[in-house]
């Protein structure tokens, strides 16, 4: 058996379903639709928060509530040994604000960051000032994002039975 789906049986990946589509569903509402006692359904929720299965749950805030009118994706090419340089970089990028996202990738670049901004000045004194000044970069790269759309969820891609997926 595949060590992920050791313990997730077709209810607790229902469960996970459905809260990745809507957190905001009640203990009632995921009970009925996944055929349990509210009491059941609460016990397995909390186990799946328990095993890190579940690891939050987030609102989605328009950007311009909080004064966000500008999103980048920053690429970032770390100097010498990235894996020396990671650390001390993915520390320093944790503690800005602007960034909402760090993606550790492969290829040419280290680092996909995606940061929220004021505006073109903003961006600008975040890349000069608390990006490219660090020692550990090499390069950076920026893409203003025209428009994010967060897709709600992970797809589900344990297979009941390998041999179907085929």
């Amino acid at each position: 058996m595949n060590v992920a789906k050791r313990g997730l049986d077709r209810i607790d990946r229902r469960l996970v379903a459905l809260l990745q589509k809507d957190a905001r569903r009640s203990n009632k509402e995921l009970a009925a639709a996944v055929g349990l006692a509210p009491s059941s359904c609460h016990g397995r929720v909390q186990r799946l928060i328990e095993r890190g299965v579940l690891r939050g749950f987030h609102a989605e805030v328009d950007p311009h509530a909080l004064g966000v009118h500008l999103e980048s994706v920053v690429a970032v090419q770390l100097t010498g040994n990235p894996k020396e340089r990671l650390a001390s970089f993915l520390a320093h990028v944790r503690s800005l604000e602007e960034v909402v996202e760090i993606f550790h990738v492969a290829g040419k670049n280290d680092l996909l960051l995606h940061v929220a901004v004021r505006d073109v000045e903003h961006m600008r004194s975040l890349v000069m000032e608390e990006l490219s000044s660090r020692p550990e970069v090499a390069q950076i790269e920026s893409a203003i994002v025209y428009a994010h759309e967060r897709v709600p969820g992970l797809p589900d891609l344990l297979d009941d039975d390998p041999k179907e997926s085929r």
